[in-house]
């Protein structure tokens, strides 16, 4: 097939490269507005369902639990200081 499209491109070779690129182009540019938006509706990508073993579809527990295992308002405490580029001295 695509011997017979390069045979049928006018122009010599600089046409044929140039008639190429066209025909790729266009067929791109029709697959993305119109043929990938007519598949969208058939592919799964938007059914996500992300849960726990238990069937938990919130995901952490009990309510008022931290899933982390940390005391609430402990999850911004880094072990480093963010002010400056010099390790720690017990490093």
């Amino acid at each position: 097939m695509y011997a017979w499209i390069w045979r049928k491109l006018p122009f010599g070779v600089p046409g044929k490269i140039i008639g190429s690129l066209l025909l790729v182009t266009l067929v791109v540019g029709a697959l993305w507005f119109w043929g990938f938006p007519a598949a969208e509706p058939l592919l799964p990508f938007d059914d996500v369902n992300v849960t726990d073993e238990g069937g938990d579809p919130g995901g952490g527990g009990p309510a008022g639990t931290d899933p982390s295992g940390g005391l609430p308002g402990d999850e911004h405490d880094l072990p480093y200081s963010t002010e400056s580029n010099e390790p720690s001295p017990g490093r």
